[in-house]
């Protein structure tokens, strides 16, 4: 017998079905444990707790990803490289963090987010506190363990932010991103103060890579007994719509259909690109700007005079908490009036940034106070974007595909922005040395016009921003709607059978 009659059902899957799958939204409670999952009421106090240990963790990765570049002098020393394959250190984390991450942002929206971050730390703290035991004559440990630490920040990256997109919606929500995303630049400027703080008060730069493991070690605890697991996209879910599975795919084609998502995420590239060549390379090319200018003279045992990773450091972490907070402010004052307002802000940050960068660049010959001005200017214009972008994602991409987002993005952006952009530098840097190869002037100048890529990349990722102001107010909308179970099923034209 069969019947043309359809029960209504709404669902998040790119084809008609009448199987309700994961990531789908349907109007029916589930049965048995599911259901009491969706009711589940996790206090303010312990979210707000939750999101100060997310934090802390989020803090303990970025100061670990550039202690590295706070004692690059002293290693290239100690090993005896050169620029590019100094630049080959940053490059292998991001490539593992890169190609990891949208295995853990499968595995993030199916299975326990606490249990996979808690593995993924635990991995990053022993192989962070492994790497600093390596041997002279054996650099490739040091890249391979380097590679390894990837696999602990893919794993907490791309699900603890999820995880606040659970607990929290609206203004609330964007507040708590702000404060998880200003330990971004806070933690980047911490890991050169403290990686150089720690090699010049013990004369070795290993000891600069042991102190992240021992805070680490405090974070797992803190993750362990302090952590919830809120299901799904609760706070996003007001209508008792409950979320099933839709198979990986089905979520990727959602996400590549998502205009806002992908012109975002190459807005994200570009701001990837710029930010970790900066990271990686600005102490050294103002040290060797220093050199030519006749302020100090050439590293050559370490360790080497730390001056500029304390300055540069600390010029990131007060940029940074400057820069995120006035981008979270504006984006509160100007969202509700401009709907397409948070992408536009992350566009002026990209555009206007890149000259006061390339000014910095061409300064630094002449005159290194002018050029800390300016490369503070340019990283507070560009700190705007850091809790808008993450916002962006969550609200424009359905709760329980965030995870596999994330990840998506993580992989795009590091893929084509910071997990070449240093060694691309560093090989730049390399080819021109044949010009003048006994000349410290020319140490500086070849990787002068190497950074100089970065701001024309920053007017790329500019462009990218306006393009996704087009489409974020169809998207979001879109994405409310099916978070909601309010948006209708396409209509089927086969017959069930009763």
């Amino acid at each position: 017998m069969t019947s043309n009659q359809h029960r209504p059902r709404t669902r998040l899957s790119l084809r008609s079905n009448t199987t309700v799958r994961y990531g789908s939204m349907s109007s029916e409670q589930p049965d048995g444990d599911a259901s009491s999952m969706q009711t589940t009421v996790i206090s303010q106090k312990r979210s707000y707790i939750a999101v100060a240990v997310l934090c802390y963790i989020n803090l303990l990765n970025y100061m670990d990803r550039y202690t590295i570049a706070g004692v690059l002098l002293s290693i290239q020393n100690y090993f005896g490289i050169p620029d590019s394959t100094s630049g080959l250190l940053q490059t292998v984390f991001i490539c593992s963090f890169m190609f990891l991450a949208p295995v853990f942002g499968y595995l993030g929206d199916r299975y326990d987010r606490k249990l996979i971050m808690i593995a993924g730390l635990i991995v990053w703290i022993v192989t962070t506190l492994g790497s600093s035991f390596v041997e002279k004559t054996h650099f490739w440990v040091l890249v391979l363990t380097r590679a390894l630490v990837g696999t602990g920040e893919a794993s907490y990256s791309t699900i603890a932010p999820t995880i606040i997109g659970d607990l929290f919606t609206g203004t609330k929500r964007t507040l708590m991103i702000s404060f998880f995303y200003i330990f971004i630049p806070v933690g980047s400027g911490l890991g050169y103060i403290l990686g150089a703080t720690i090699a010049n008060a013990t004369g070795d730069w290993r000891w600069a890579l042991r102190v992240n493991p021992a805070l680490g070690g405090l974070g797992l605890l803190l993750l362990v007994f302090l952590i919830p697991n809120p299901p799904r996209g609760a706070s996003d879910n007001q209508s008792g719509a409950t979320m099933e599975n839709t198979s990986y795919i089905e979520d990727i084609k959602y996400l590549l259909k998502n205009r806002s998502f992908v012109w975002s995420s190459l807005g994200v590239t570009a701001m990837a690109f710029v930010t970790g060549a900066l990271a990686f390379w600005t102490p050294t090319f103002l040290s060797r700007a220093q050199v030519t200018q006749g302020l100090r003279p050439p590293c050559n045992e370490e360790p080497c005079d730390p001056l500029d990773s304390y300055i540069f450091g600390a010029i990131t972490v007060v940029t940074g908490i400057v820069g995120v907070f006035l981008g979270t402010y504006i984006s509160k004052q100007l969202r509700d009036r401009v709907p397409n307002a948070d992408p536009l802000i992350c566009a002026v940050g990209m555009l206007s940034s890149s000259p006061f960068f390339f000014i910095a660049i061409v300064l630094a010959a002449t005159s290194i106070p002018a050029t800390y001005t300016f490369i503070a200017i340019g990283e507070t214009l560009l700190s705007l974007n850091w809790a808008i972008l993450a916002d962006i994602l969550l609200y424009v991409v359905v709760p329980t595909r965030r995870a596999t987002a994330e990840a998506l993005q993580i992989m795009v952006c590091h893929l084509l922005g910071d997990a070449g952009s240093p060694y691309l530098i560093g090989a730049i840097s390399d080819a021109l040395l044949k010009y003048n190869p006994e000349s410290p002037s020319w140490d500086f100048r070849r990787l002068e016009y190497s950074v100089l890529v970065c701001p024309f990349i920053g007017v790329l990722g500019g462009l990218f921003f306006l393009m996704t102001s087009l489409y974020i107010k169809e998207d979001r909308k879109a994405a409310e709607l099916l978070a909601s179970g309010q948006a209708p099923e396409p209509p089927e034209t086969s017959t069930e059978s009763v």
